[in-house]
């Protein structure tokens, strides 16, 4: 190949737009990715999917090179649509959408080898920046919607222990029976839980297994971790 050659693929793949597929169950969220990118002659929405096991269908036909995937939907959630897509293209670029900046379910998420996570409430404003991150290769760690993973550990936001004491409150345990469980005070599991509502955002016990359960630090009745919850 001459150098004229190698100039004019260099020009062409610089020139092809950034080909994105977005994932999620509802569709004005669809719309409002579509909107923005559409705007961008630079960008172009390939595929859409409203589970996870139809991204996998459309990934493997149209091998998108950013993939914007919900976590929480039905069928197949987005971790293992993540962990199944990567396991097949191991180069895929996979950027997570949480509703919540301390969501259990993203760091799963970037363990099943996610290259970063957005917060949906700011995808409007930053997707097209984000996207482009992506694609040149830095993970979605610079924007104003990601935060550092190392702080988002379910054990930095609550400890063993409160977690513990959350789990047996989950399935029913009135304080009392918590505290003989553990092997602590009934006063001891007060205290705990009043430390677990601040940090949860919570107004009582039953709030606070909720949230807990829908940030995915608590799993779903019935282990049902891939089940809808909003």
């Amino acid at each position: 190949m001459g150098v004229v050659d190698a100039m004019k693929d260099a020009a062409t793949v610089a020139a092809r737009p950034v080909t994105v597929m977005a994932v999620d169950d509802h569709p004005l969220f669809l719309d409002g990715i579509s909107s923005v990118l559409i705007a961008e002659p630079d960008m172009r929405l390939v595929a859409v999917a409203r589970n996870g096991r139809e991204a996998l269908q459309r990934y493997r036909e149209t091998l998108p090179d950013v993939t914007l995937m919900d976590i929480q939907m039905p069928d197949m959630d987005g971790i293992e649509a993540t962990a199944l897509i990567l396991a097949e293209f191991p180069l895929a670029r996979i950027v997570v959408l949480t509703t919540y900046v301390g969501d259990g379910f993203v760091v799963r998420a970037i363990r099943a080898g996610a290259f970063g996570y957005v917060i949906k409430s700011s995808v409007r404003r930053e997707l097209v920046a984000m996207v482009r991150s992506v694609h040149a290769g830095r993970r979605v760690a610079a924007l104003s919607a990601a935060r550092d993973l190392c702080g988002l550990l379910p054990g930095e936001h609550l400890t063993a222990r409160e977690l513990d004491v959350l789990s047996l409150v989950a399935v029913g345990q009135s304080n009392k029976r918590v505290g003989v469980t553990l092997s602590i005070t009934e006063e001891t599991v007060k205290t705990h839980m009043r430390s677990i509502l601040p940090k949860l955002g919570a107004s009582d016990r039953t709030h606070a297994v909720t949230l807990a359960i829908a940030r995915g630090l608590l799993p779903m009745p019935g282990g049902a971790d891939g089940a809808k919850r909003r």
